[in-house]
Protein backbone atom coordinates (compact mmCIF):
# COMPACT_ATOMS: atom_id res chain seq x y z
CA UNK A 1 0.00 0.00 0.00
CA UNK A 2 2.73 2.51 0.95
CA UNK A 3 4.84 1.62 -2.11
CA UNK A 4 1.18 2.37 -4.11
CA UNK A 5 0.80 5.57 -2.39
CA UNK A 6 4.69 6.58 -2.64
CA UNK A 7 4.32 6.00 -6.41
CA UNK A 8 1.15 7.21 -7.23
CA UNK A 9 1.59 10.65 -4.69
CA UNK A 10 4.53 11.36 -2.96
CA UNK A 11 7.05 10.31 -6.25
CA UNK A 12 5.10 13.29 -8.09
CA UNK A 13 4.97 16.03 -5.39
CA UNK A 14 8.13 17.75 -4.06
CA UNK A 15 10.13 15.46 -1.98
CA UNK A 16 10.26 18.74 0.79
CA UNK A 17 6.74 18.80 0.17
CA UNK A 18 6.03 15.51 0.52
CA UNK A 19 8.25 15.44 3.79
CA UNK A 20 6.28 18.00 5.46
CA UNK A 21 3.14 16.23 4.25
CA UNK A 22 4.20 12.81 5.67
CA UNK A 23 5.56 14.45 9.09
CA UNK A 24 2.05 16.62 9.64
CA UNK A 25 0.32 13.16 9.77
CA UNK A 26 3.25 11.33 12.12
CA UNK A 27 2.66 14.49 14.00
CA UNK A 28 -1.15 14.15 14.59
CA UNK A 29 -0.99 10.56 15.10
CA UNK A 30 1.52 10.81 18.22
CA UNK A 31 -0.73 13.77 19.44
CA UNK A 32 -4.08 11.27 19.26
CA UNK A 33 -3.99 8.68 22.19
CA UNK A 34 -6.04 5.88 19.97
CA UNK A 35 -4.09 6.66 16.97
CA UNK A 36 -0.93 6.68 19.11
CA UNK A 37 -1.61 3.53 20.89
CA UNK A 38 -2.96 1.44 17.99
CA UNK A 39 0.43 2.60 16.07
CA UNK A 40 2.74 1.95 18.41
CA UNK A 41 1.18 -1.80 18.59
CA UNK A 42 1.38 -2.33 14.70
CA UNK A 43 4.66 -0.55 14.10
CA UNK A 44 6.72 -0.25 17.18
CA UNK A 45 6.70 -4.48 18.85
CA UNK A 46 9.33 -4.93 21.21
CA UNK A 47 11.67 -7.85 21.24
CA UNK A 48 13.14 -8.41 24.30
CA UNK A 49 16.20 -10.37 23.02
CA UNK A 50 17.13 -6.84 20.95
CA UNK A 51 17.23 -5.08 24.01
CA UNK A 52 20.80 -3.01 24.47
CA UNK A 53 22.80 -1.03 26.91
CA UNK A 54 24.51 2.64 25.42
CA UNK A 55 25.44 5.57 26.26
CA UNK A 56 24.32 4.91 29.44
CA UNK A 57 20.80 4.17 28.79
CA UNK A 58 18.85 0.80 28.71
CA UNK A 59 17.22 0.78 24.82
CA UNK A 60 14.56 -1.39 23.01
CA UNK A 61 16.60 -2.12 20.81
CA UNK A 62 20.16 -0.70 18.84
CA UNK A 63 17.96 1.04 15.38
CA UNK A 64 17.75 4.99 15.42
CA UNK A 65 16.52 7.66 13.45
CA UNK A 66 19.95 9.34 11.97
CA UNK A 67 19.54 13.16 12.41
CA UNK A 68 17.77 15.24 9.37
CA UNK A 69 14.40 14.01 9.58
CA UNK A 70 12.93 16.06 12.72
CA UNK A 71 15.86 19.05 13.01
CA UNK A 72 13.52 21.01 15.54
CA UNK A 73 12.31 17.88 17.37
CA UNK A 74 8.38 18.12 16.90
CA UNK A 75 7.74 14.54 16.33
CA UNK A 76 9.88 12.80 19.25
CA UNK A 77 7.13 10.82 19.76
CA UNK A 78 5.93 10.30 16.63
CA UNK A 79 9.29 8.62 15.94
CA UNK A 80 9.24 6.64 18.92
CA UNK A 81 5.24 5.63 17.89
CA UNK A 82 7.13 4.27 14.22
CA UNK A 83 9.29 2.00 16.24
CA UNK A 84 12.59 3.70 15.81
CA UNK A 85 14.33 2.94 19.75
CA UNK A 86 16.33 6.29 19.53
CA UNK A 87 15.61 9.29 17.92
CA UNK A 88 18.31 11.93 17.05
CA UNK A 89 17.31 15.17 16.36
CA UNK A 90 19.13 18.83 14.19
CA UNK A 91 21.09 19.49 13.23
CA UNK A 92 20.25 22.56 15.54
CA UNK A 93 22.38 25.47 14.98
CA UNK A 94 23.13 28.26 17.77
CA UNK A 95 20.84 30.93 15.52
CA UNK A 96 18.24 30.15 13.78
CA UNK A 97 18.50 29.98 9.96
CA UNK A 98 16.24 28.91 6.88
CA UNK A 99 18.43 26.75 5.22
CA UNK A 100 19.43 26.95 1.47
CA UNK A 101 17.27 28.16 -1.67
CA UNK A 102 15.00 25.89 -2.75
CA UNK A 103 14.91 23.13 -4.58
CA UNK A 104 16.92 21.24 -2.37
CA UNK A 105 16.37 17.65 -1.66
CA UNK A 106 16.25 15.21 -4.55
CA UNK A 107 14.97 11.48 -4.81
CA UNK A 108 17.38 9.37 -6.90
CA UNK A 109 14.77 6.61 -6.79
CA UNK A 110 15.82 3.70 -8.95
CA UNK A 111 19.22 4.05 -6.79
CA UNK A 112 17.23 4.17 -3.57
CA UNK A 113 18.88 7.56 -2.28
CA UNK A 114 18.67 11.02 -1.56
CA UNK A 115 20.56 14.22 -2.68
CA UNK A 116 20.31 17.48 -0.10
CA UNK A 117 21.62 20.52 0.31
CA UNK A 118 19.13 21.56 3.03
CA UNK A 119 22.24 23.83 4.74
CA UNK A 120 20.78 22.86 8.09
CA UNK A 121 17.25 24.77 8.02
CA UNK A 122 16.06 24.99 11.84
CA UNK A 123 14.67 27.44 14.61
CA UNK A 124 17.91 27.73 16.33
CA UNK A 125 19.60 26.58 19.37
CA UNK A 126 17.19 28.93 21.79
CA UNK A 127 13.72 28.11 20.10
CA UNK A 128 14.47 23.96 20.06
CA UNK A 129 15.32 24.12 23.53
CA UNK A 130 12.34 26.01 24.78
CA UNK A 131 10.84 23.19 23.07
CA UNK A 132 12.11 20.16 24.41
CA UNK A 133 11.71 22.42 27.87
CA UNK A 134 8.21 22.22 27.63
CA UNK A 135 7.38 18.50 26.45
CA UNK A 136 5.99 15.85 28.03
CA UNK A 137 7.12 12.28 26.41
CA UNK A 138 4.25 10.28 25.77
CA UNK A 139 6.38 7.62 24.42
CA UNK A 140 9.96 6.42 25.82
CA UNK A 141 12.37 6.88 23.58
CA UNK A 142 15.87 7.62 23.69
CA UNK A 143 16.83 11.66 22.61
CA UNK A 144 19.97 12.68 20.98
CA UNK A 145 20.42 16.01 19.67
CA UNK A 146 23.01 17.00 16.98
CA UNK A 147 23.97 20.45 17.26
CA UNK A 148 26.21 22.02 13.91
CA UNK A 149 27.90 25.33 12.93
CA UNK A 150 25.42 28.47 12.29
CA UNK A 151 25.95 29.37 8.46
CA UNK A 152 26.83 33.20 8.72
CA UNK A 153 29.35 32.47 11.96
CA UNK A 154 32.91 32.24 10.42
CA UNK A 155 35.01 29.81 10.95
CA UNK A 156 36.73 31.36 13.57
CA UNK A 157 34.75 31.74 16.18
CA UNK A 158 32.50 28.29 15.68
CA UNK A 159 33.68 26.82 18.93
CA UNK A 160 31.57 30.09 20.87
CA UNK A 161 28.77 29.09 18.56
CA UNK A 162 28.87 25.14 19.03
CA UNK A 163 29.19 26.03 23.02
CA UNK A 164 25.95 28.24 22.89
CA UNK A 165 24.32 25.67 21.36
CA UNK A 166 25.59 23.07 23.99
CA UNK A 167 24.70 25.11 26.56
CA UNK A 168 20.84 25.72 25.57
CA UNK A 169 20.72 21.71 24.44
CA UNK A 170 22.68 19.21 26.70
CA UNK A 171 20.38 19.84 29.85
CA UNK A 172 17.70 18.35 27.19
CA UNK A 173 19.76 15.58 25.08
CA UNK A 174 20.07 12.39 26.24
CA UNK A 175 23.38 12.16 24.41
CA UNK A 176 24.89 15.28 21.70
CA UNK A 177 26.45 15.25 18.71
CA UNK A 178 28.99 17.61 17.34
CA UNK A 179 28.33 17.59 13.54
CA UNK A 180 31.44 19.00 11.52
CA UNK A 181 30.50 16.33 8.64
CA UNK A 182 27.73 18.21 6.79
CA UNK A 183 29.10 19.03 2.83
CA UNK A 184 26.22 22.04 3.00
CA UNK A 185 27.64 24.48 5.37
CA UNK A 186 30.97 26.09 4.09
CA UNK A 187 34.18 25.49 5.99
CA UNK A 188 32.10 22.90 7.91
CA UNK A 189 34.41 19.98 7.17
CA UNK A 190 37.48 21.60 7.85
CA UNK A 191 36.84 21.09 11.25
CA UNK A 192 37.32 17.63 11.39
CA UNK A 193 40.83 18.52 10.84
CA UNK A 194 42.03 17.06 14.43
CA UNK A 195 43.90 20.49 14.92
CA UNK A 196 40.49 22.22 14.87
CA UNK A 197 38.31 19.30 15.85
CA UNK A 198 40.47 18.96 19.59
CA UNK A 199 39.66 22.63 20.80
CA UNK A 200 36.04 22.26 19.57
CA UNK A 201 35.25 18.68 20.87
CA UNK A 202 36.88 20.14 24.76
CA UNK A 203 35.10 23.06 24.65
CA UNK A 204 32.02 21.34 24.03
CA UNK A 205 32.80 19.00 26.46
CA UNK A 206 33.34 21.18 28.90
CA UNK A 207 30.41 23.29 28.28
CA UNK A 208 27.71 20.12 28.70
CA UNK A 209 29.54 19.42 31.95
CA UNK A 210 29.43 23.42 33.26
CA UNK A 211 25.43 23.48 32.38
CA UNK A 212 24.53 19.66 33.23
CA UNK A 213 25.95 18.60 36.78
CA UNK A 214 23.94 16.10 37.58
CA UNK A 215 24.58 13.37 34.98
CA UNK A 216 26.67 12.95 32.40
CA UNK A 217 25.49 13.34 29.05
CA UNK A 218 27.31 11.08 26.32
CA UNK A 219 29.25 13.25 23.67
CA UNK A 220 29.97 12.00 20.05
CA UNK A 221 31.46 13.16 17.02
CA UNK A 222 29.84 12.60 13.67
CA UNK A 223 32.12 12.23 10.27
CA UNK A 224 31.73 12.03 6.65
CA UNK A 225 32.66 8.97 5.19
CA UNK A 226 34.93 11.31 2.04
CA UNK A 227 37.21 11.23 4.96
CA UNK A 228 41.02 9.97 4.06
CA UNK A 229 41.40 6.83 5.85
CA UNK A 230 44.67 8.29 7.93
CA UNK A 231 41.98 11.22 8.75
CA UNK A 232 39.38 8.11 9.92
CA UNK A 233 42.21 6.76 12.43
CA UNK A 234 43.26 10.59 13.38
CA UNK A 235 39.42 11.29 14.72
CA UNK A 236 39.52 8.03 16.44
CA UNK A 237 42.76 8.47 18.17
CA UNK A 238 41.48 12.13 18.93
CA UNK A 239 38.53 10.45 20.56
CA UNK A 240 40.06 8.24 22.72
CA UNK A 241 42.55 10.94 23.74
CA UNK A 242 39.65 13.31 24.81
CA UNK A 243 37.22 10.39 26.09
CA UNK A 244 34.43 10.94 24.00
CA UNK A 245 31.83 8.55 24.52
CA UNK A 246 31.00 7.56 20.42
CA UNK A 247 31.80 8.63 16.70
CA UNK A 248 28.87 8.42 14.11
CA UNK A 249 29.86 7.02 11.19
CA UNK A 250 28.83 8.27 8.66
CA UNK A 251 27.29 11.61 7.00
CA UNK A 252 26.57 11.85 3.75
CA UNK A 253 28.93 11.89 0.91
CA UNK A 254 29.70 14.46 -2.32
CA UNK A 255 31.01 11.36 -4.27
CA UNK A 256 28.91 9.72 -6.61
CA UNK A 257 29.95 6.51 -7.21
CA UNK A 258 27.18 3.46 -7.20
CA UNK A 259 24.90 5.17 -8.53
CA UNK A 260 23.07 3.05 -11.64
CA UNK A 261 22.89 4.60 -15.13
CA UNK A 262 18.80 4.69 -14.99
CA UNK A 263 19.52 7.83 -12.48
CA UNK A 264 18.68 11.24 -14.54
CA UNK A 265 21.96 12.55 -15.31
CA UNK A 266 20.67 16.11 -14.13
CA UNK A 267 19.76 15.14 -10.85
CA UNK A 268 23.13 13.43 -10.01
CA UNK A 269 24.83 16.75 -11.00
CA UNK A 270 23.06 18.22 -8.09
CA UNK A 271 25.08 19.27 -5.37
CA UNK A 272 24.68 18.15 -1.82
CA UNK A 273 24.95 15.30 -0.13
CA UNK A 274 24.23 11.92 -1.18
CA UNK A 275 22.44 9.24 1.10
CA UNK A 276 20.71 6.05 0.78
CA UNK A 277 21.55 2.90 -1.04
CA UNK A 278 25.07 4.07 -2.78
CA UNK A 279 26.84 5.21 0.49
CA UNK A 280 26.79 1.54 1.81
CA UNK A 281 29.72 -0.18 1.29
CA UNK A 282 32.15 3.48 2.22
CA UNK A 283 30.23 3.60 5.32
CA UNK A 284 30.92 0.02 6.44
CA UNK A 285 34.41 0.68 5.43
CA UNK A 286 34.56 3.81 7.54
CA UNK A 287 32.84 1.88 10.39
CA UNK A 288 34.93 -1.48 9.72
CA UNK A 289 38.72 1.22 10.53
CA UNK A 290 36.97 2.73 13.20
CA UNK A 291 36.56 -0.45 14.70
CA UNK A 292 40.28 -1.56 14.33
CA UNK A 293 41.23 1.19 16.34
CA UNK A 294 39.32 1.69 18.87
CA UNK A 295 37.79 -1.77 19.71
CA UNK A 296 34.74 -1.48 22.53
CA UNK A 297 36.77 1.44 24.03
CA UNK A 298 33.53 3.90 22.62
CA UNK A 299 30.22 3.30 21.30
CA UNK A 300 30.76 3.15 17.37
CA UNK A 301 27.28 4.43 15.64
CA UNK A 302 26.78 3.16 12.24
CA UNK A 303 24.78 4.80 9.13
CA UNK A 304 24.66 5.42 5.76
CA UNK A 305 22.89 3.24 3.09
CA UNK A 306 21.16 0.87 5.71
CA UNK A 307 17.52 -0.60 3.91
CA UNK A 308 17.58 -4.16 5.87
CA UNK A 309 18.05 -6.03 8.66
CA UNK A 310 20.74 -8.00 7.11
CA UNK A 311 22.66 -3.93 6.85
CA UNK A 312 21.80 -3.75 10.45
CA UNK A 313 23.05 -7.21 11.57
CA UNK A 314 26.05 -6.23 9.21
CA UNK A 315 27.26 -2.93 11.21
CA UNK A 316 26.85 -4.49 14.67
CA UNK A 317 29.12 -7.20 13.75
CA UNK A 318 31.18 -4.92 12.21
CA UNK A 319 31.00 -3.26 15.41
CA UNK A 320 28.60 -0.79 15.58
CA UNK A 321 26.55 -1.16 18.68
CA UNK A 322 24.00 1.09 17.32
CA UNK A 323 22.65 1.59 14.02
CA UNK A 324 20.73 4.92 12.33
CA UNK A 325 18.86 4.89 9.41
CA UNK A 326 16.51 7.98 6.77
CA UNK A 327 16.49 7.45 3.57
CA UNK A 328 15.34 4.13 3.39
CA UNK A 329 12.47 5.14 5.85
CA UNK A 330 11.36 7.58 2.78
CA UNK A 331 11.21 4.68 0.37
CA UNK A 332 10.07 1.84 2.78
CA UNK A 333 7.44 3.78 4.96
CA UNK A 334 6.11 3.15 7.67
CA UNK A 335 6.91 -0.53 8.57
CA UNK A 336 10.39 -0.13 7.80
CA UNK A 337 11.27 -0.36 11.80
CA UNK A 338 9.01 -3.33 12.20
CA UNK A 339 10.39 -5.22 9.32
CA UNK A 340 13.84 -4.83 10.59
CA UNK A 341 13.53 -5.26 14.22
CA UNK A 342 11.73 -8.63 13.44
CA UNK A 343 14.39 -9.64 10.95
CA UNK A 344 17.01 -8.59 13.25
CA UNK A 345 15.56 -10.90 16.23
CA UNK A 346 15.56 -13.86 13.27
CA UNK A 347 19.18 -13.40 12.50
CA UNK A 348 20.33 -13.24 16.44
CA UNK A 349 17.90 -16.41 16.87
CA UNK A 350 20.10 -18.20 14.16
CA UNK A 351 24.12 -16.72 15.61
CA UNK A 352 25.65 -18.28 17.87
CA UNK A 353 25.59 -15.81 20.17
CA UNK A 354 22.94 -14.98 22.48
CA UNK A 355 22.79 -11.28 22.57
CA UNK A 356 23.41 -8.20 20.79
CA UNK A 357 26.24 -7.47 22.58
CA UNK A 358 28.05 -10.60 22.07
CA UNK A 359 27.54 -10.07 18.46
CA UNK A 360 29.33 -6.46 18.10
CA UNK A 361 32.48 -6.38 16.58
CA UNK A 362 32.57 -10.26 16.07
CA UNK A 363 33.85 -10.33 12.82
CA UNK A 364 37.12 -8.78 13.97
CA UNK A 365 37.36 -11.07 16.54
CA UNK A 366 37.14 -13.94 13.67
CA UNK A 367 39.84 -12.65 12.12
CA UNK A 368 42.00 -12.06 14.84
CA UNK A 369 41.04 -14.55 17.93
Amino acid sequence: MYRLLFHALFRRMDPEKAHHLAFGWIRLAARTPVLRTLAAAVLAPRHRELRVEALGRRMHGPFGLAAGFDKNGVAIDGMAMLGFDHVEIGTVTGEPQPGNPRKRLFRLVPDRALINRMGFNNDGSAAVAARLAARRPVMATTLGVNIGKTKVVPEAEAVGDYVTSAERLAPHAHYLVVNVSSPNTPGLRNLQAVDHLRPLLTAVREAADRTVTDRHVPLLVKIAPDLADEDVDAVADLALELGLDGIIATNTTIAREGLGLRSASSLVAETGGLSGAPLKERSLQVLRRLHARVGDRITLVGVGGVESAEDVWERILAGATLVQGYSAFIYQGPLWCRRLHRGLADLLRESPYATLAEAVGAEARKVNP
